[in-house]
């Protein structure tokens, strides 16, 4: 895939995302923040399903998407990504700024939006802020997609399995908001469209403004072959006069 389609097809799934989700914000502030759909149905069933372990378990993946270790996950991308230390150092630069001014994006978008968490009764862990969307989803999410990236442009065969391990990763840290009781439903969803209509931007503008040679395995261009390179070697020949 050239250059033009990768930031054609990252800013096509960027843009469908974000109109997605500017649809389902319109329809939480349209309902005053009320709960949606699922929203009521699921919360109920992770409420009444918590054996002695499972909210444990999931108080230890959820811890995964917030803090430090999303920030180490990104910059890992980043040097995977390319293989020069000087290029390995401006990737891992650049996937730590997407991670967080998403960050900051989604904060901004939190505070303007005020939903208000499910009922604190239901709650399984700590949570703090309004509700929509969901912030350890956005950033599992968009860590997850940096890291998916990566794998596919230096394994794309062989990094399959890895990239689905990675991207399960990425959803379960949002189902494990709604089950702890923090989040509805479509919070998350709105944390999931929220990531990657941010990624969608992010790798569009790489794919646009990043030099060609970024990517490639040695430091300089090829030099191109010259007319002298291209000419037939005759041993036999060598040092006789071309006849007239």
């Amino acid at each position: 895939m050239n250059r033009r389609d990768a930031a054609g097809l990252a800013g096509s799934a960027g843009l469908g995302a974000w109109t997605v989700l500017g649809v389902l914000t319109m329809v939480v502030v349209g309902g005053g923040g009320a709960p949606l759909g699922l929203d009521d149905g699921l919360l109920s069933w992770s409420v009444a399903h918590r054996p002695d372990v499972a909210p444990a378990l999931a108080r230890g993946l959820t811890a995964t998407g917030t803090g430090v270790i999303p920030y180490v996950l990104a910059v890992l991308a980043g040097v995977v990504m390319v293989r020069t230390a000087r290029r390995r150092l401006l990737a891992a630069a650049l996937c730590t700024a997407c991670l967080g001014v998403g960050q900051a994006l989604r904060y901004g978008v939190m505070e303007l939006i005020h939903r208000a968490r499910p009922p604190r009764d239901g709650w399984a862990t700590h949570a703090s802020g309004w509700a929509f969307p969901s912030g350890h989803t956005t950033t599992a999410a968009l860590t997850a997609g940096l890291l998916i990236v990566a794998l596919s442009l230096r394994a794309p065969r062989g990094g399959t399995a890895l990239g689905v391990a990675v991207g399960c990763w990425g959803l379960l840290v949002g189902l494990t908001r709604v089950y702890l009781g923090v989040h509805w439903f479509t919070d998350v969803v709105g944390g999931w469209l929220f990531a990657v209509g941010w990624l969608g931007v992010c790798l569009c503008a790489a794919a646009c403004w990043l030099p060609t040679s970024f990517l490639s395995d040695s430091p300089h261009p090829a030099a191109r072959p010259t007319e002298e390179d291209h000419a037939p070697q005759n041993p036999g020949r060598r040092g006789r006069s071309r006849p007239a």
